[in-house]
């Protein structure tokens, strides 16, 4: 939202500088973006005065320029000036550009030097119209008045006044900072919490209406709202004889500054009004109303309409519409239609105020991608108690900037029903209990109750009665964010100032629980332990590319959670899987000679199935529909590897990163975390992400998460030249096994272990795991680990055979192991092997 300085001081008077002025809505809450200057005139007419023209002689060395001596103090001494404009003529008023002046063409700039022309001295340059921007004629210099003072500056002269443009960043809930009154109302507001006994009070001026009367009956508009849900309110009042015309230069100056293009004064009014009042108005062309008659409901679904950039767009059956008799005018709130707005022939005009839904205007907008400074403010709720005045400032102005007369009573429809338009607030306050204590308590100072009740006042909050420390509160309708008390509090607090509250000098703590296990505690552990070991946390947009799911089977776009007005493909889509993201973080890094990459990602993912709500009414008759249970999200750990495990140095040879070290890592966080290794099992992955990997699966059968090589058609897509090893856990579950998860302390084992081989030759289908979990269940006691320390495939084996050499450690904490009982042991477990796998010792 922009603010014009000038502007502004219509409504307060300001002492305080722009900049000043900036600081000040920041610190209340209307946070400003950037402070600049606007000149109206580039260059700002610097360094132009009026001269006269004292003498005017034909330059000797050429037939059309002339040399003229010009006075441009009433002190000084004259200026020879060589001039060659035809019109110049001894006697005349003139301005002149000095030298150093800066003058202007489009976008570029030339400076007024001393110089020689044809042998002649020149000091100096007799400017036309178009030359210092003030019109655009090129048929001479420009004549004043004789009576206009030599050496006053053209920029007092021509009444040019810069101006200052402040950006103010609305958030959503102050719809009533998106306008300048709005804004006014603001600063008197501080100003007011700010003075003290005996200064003079700064007025806030509200323009007066009381001007407005009906002058005749001779174009009414029947009006009829009905849809008066989406419409609440609606006021309307026909002004004819206007003049269709160029907009005086305070109107177009005003817009201007505020970054609108005038277009012309009916339309100029109604754009003005909309920034001054933050009430959106709309002009039609009234003998374009078909019928005499304007009817507010909604379109049918399917209809077309043209709107007024020339696009022909399909209305649902929710558009709610501004018709005539026949066909629809305009999108309500939104946007006009192309056959109905204001024109050159236009000459007599019906002027539209009006309240609408915020969220029938929201809905509509975003269906249609629009956005327009109407739907801006419809959308964050505008004050339904001020359209009736906002209609009459239109109406007075349209009238003084084209003329015109008010031609048919006001039309005033409350809630569907026609009222007598006497500016009665229909819409009540919302009502607010103030307990001045609390209120102390939460701004954590005593302001008092003279201020509290100054500031509430300065805001227009009424104060409808005082029960002892509990006060009634009448809270304006403009405000759609105050509804509680701590929203009243909070307005209180930002205009009497953040910083004026002192720190205490105490400091007051309370106890709280945390559940157990801490989610938040349990990620910053984790976190802590692989920025230790050398990772980098990435955090990515959860939205991402359509065209990722598009050629997927297992995540496919069906199962993607879709977004209903992207603002690109590119984010069209609530990812499913985090593992997207990392490689476009790699692709960065590696595009900028950084390969050597390790990162980790705390993110959610996000699914859609359909099919859950059909099994779900299928196993429950009486279960009550709820669309929102076909979502899910869950959130996950990720880890990607790529590049080196150690650069090559003196010390060691370069080592690649391999499916191994990213086990490591994953076992590390799963010990971490308190989950049990050796109960997990590892089960092939079968993915179209990864080339190859294994699925790790908790004791109950459910999957904690993966780990794999991503698939090289994925990476050639990133182009991304090394491998990546990436892994996936699923943290609810892993929350779940820590949350099992029962420390056991020990002590010291008192006697040593024994460490004894096997050479097992097995069928190259049968896995290590399944070998461990066998040993393990067979000899639950004794046998504490088994390792695979080597894997031989080759020459002197039978075909379709491996061999393992398998380590087992035995350990019994109250004796020393017999040989017999190793023997013993190592006896079952051959059998083990044998009798389960076809194994052969070697």
């Amino acid at each position: 939202m922009n603010i014009s300085y000038n502007w502004l001081k219509r409504y307060i008077a300001l002492n305080d500088s722009a900049e000043e002025v900036a600081k000040i809505l920041t610190s209340i809450g209307l946070e400003v973006g950037k402070v600049e200057k606007v000149q109206t005139i580039k260059g700002g007419l610097e360094g132009l005065v009026v001269g006269e023209v004292l003498t005017c002689v034909d330059h000797p060395n050429s037939d059309h320029l002339h040399i003229t001596t010009t006075r441009v103090a009433p002190d000084a001494e004259p200026l020879q000036i060589v001039f060659g404009a035809p019109n110049v003529a001894a006697g005349q008023k003139v301005i002149v550009a000095t030298v150093g002046t800066v003058l202007y063409d489009g976008d570029e700039k030339f400076t007024i030097k001393k110089g020689k022309i044809r042998g002649e001295e020149s000091l100096g340059m007799i400017c036309a119209e178009d030359e210092i921007g003030v019109g655009s004629s090129h048929d001479g210099i420009m004549v004043l008045p004789a009576d206009t003072p030599v050496g006053m500056p053209a920029k007092e002269y021509f009444g040019v006044e810069d101006d200052t443009m402040i950006e103010v960043d609305i958030t959503p809930n102050r719809a009533d900072g998106a306008s300048h009154y709005g804004v006014a109302r603001d600063l008197y507001a501080y100003y007011e919490a700010r003075r003290r006994e005996g200064d003079e009070a700064i007025r806030l001026e509200k323009p007066s209406v009381e001007g407005f009367a009906v002058q005749s009956h001779a174009l009414p508009i029947e009006v009829v709202v009905e849809n008066a849900q989406a419409c609440p309110r609606y006021t309307g009042v026909s002004i004819q004889g206007v003049t269709i015309k160029e907009s005086p230069d305070w109107l177009k100056k005003a817009l201007s500054t505020v970054g609108i293009r005038p277009i012309n004064n009916v339309v100029d009014v109604t754009n003005f009004v909309l920034h001054e009042m933050g009430q959106a108005l709309h002009s039609f062309d009234a003998d374009k109303i078909k019928g005499g008659k304007v009817i507010v409901k909604n379109a049918s679904e399917g209809q077309k309409f043209v709107t007024l950039d020339g696009v022909e767009r399909t209305l649902s059956a929710a558009d709610l519409m501004i018709c005539n008799a026949e066909e629809p005018m305009c999108i309500a709130g939104v946007f006009g239609g192309q056959d109905s707005g204001i024109t050159e022939t236009t000459t007599n005009v019906f002027l539209e105020s009006a309240y609408f839904d915020p969220v029938s205007i929201r809905k509509t907008a975003r269906r249609h991608q629009l956005s327009t400074d109407a739907s801006f403010r419809y959308e964050r709720g505008c004050d339904p108690n001020n359209t009736l005045y906002v209609l009459k400032r239109c109406a007075l102005l349209i009238q003084e900037v084209a003329g015109g007369e008010i031609a048919m009573e006001v039309v005033d429809q409350v809630k569907g029903e026609r009222r007598e338009a006497k500016g009665e607030k229909y819409f009540p306050p919302f009502p607010v209990e103030l307990n001045i204590p609390r209120v102390n308590a939460l701004i954590g100072k005593q302001l008092g109750e003279e201020l509290i009740e100054r500031i509430l006042g300065a805001l227009e909050m009424e104060i409808v009665s005082k029960e002892g420390d509990t006060w009634h509160i009448g809270v304006p309708r403009y405000r759609v964010d105050v509804q509680r008390e701590c929203d009243v509090v909070e307005d209180i607090l930002r205009i009497y100032g953040y910083n004026n509250v002192e720190f205490p000098e105490k400091l007051n703590t309370s106890l709280s629980y945390n559940p157990k296990p801490n989610p938040v505690a349990l990620q910053i552990r984790i976190s802590e332990q692989l920025t230790a070991q050398g990772f980098n946390e990435i955090l990515n947009n959860s939205l991402t590319k359509v065209s990722y799911y598009e050629a997927l089977e297992g995540l496919s776009l069906a199962g993607c959670v879709k977004i209903m007005n992207p603002l690109s493909q590119d984010l069209g889509v609530m990812r499913q899987t985090l593992l997207f993201g990392g490689l476009e973080s790699i692709q960065r890094n590696a595009n900028r000679k950084n390969a050597d990459l390790k990162f980790y990602e705390f993110g959610n993912c996000y699914h859609y199935d359909a099919e859950k709500i059909a099994v779900r009414q299928a196993k429950d008759p009486h279960w009550v529909y709820d669309p929102l249970y076909a979502y899910s999200e869950e959130p996950h750990l990720a880890l990607w590897l790529t590049g080196n495990k150690t650069a090559q140095s003196w010390v060691q040879k370069e080592e690649k990163v391999s499916f191994y070290t990213l086990n490591a890592y994953v076992n590390n966080v799963l010990r971490r975390l308190g989950v049990n290794i050796g109960n997990c099992t590892l089960e092939a992955l079968e993915s179209e992400l990864c080339s190859d990997g294994m699925v790790i699966k908790a004791p109950n059968g459910k999957q904690i998460g993966m780990m794999g090589v991503v698939n090289g058609k994925l990476l050639k897509a990133f182009d991304i030249d090394n491998p990546v090893y990436y892994a996936d856990l699923d943290w609810n579950m892993l929350l779940r096994l820590n949350k099992q998860y029962k420390p056991v302390i020990n002590d010291l084992p008192k006697f040593p272990e024994v460490k004894r081989d096997f050479a097992l030759l097995v069928d190259k289908s049968v896995k290590f795991a399944e070998l461990a979990k066998a040993a393990l269940a067979a000899e639950k006691k004794l046998l504490k680990a088994v390792t695979l320390f080597d894997v031989y495939e080759g020459k002197n084996l039978e075909a379709g055979k491996k061999s393992y050499a398998l380590s087992f450690i035995l350990q019994d904490a109250e004796n020393t192991l017999k040989d017999k009982q190793i023997e013993a042991i190592m006896a079952k477990l051959q059998k083990v092997f044998e009798d389960k796998f076809g194994a052969k010792l070697r």
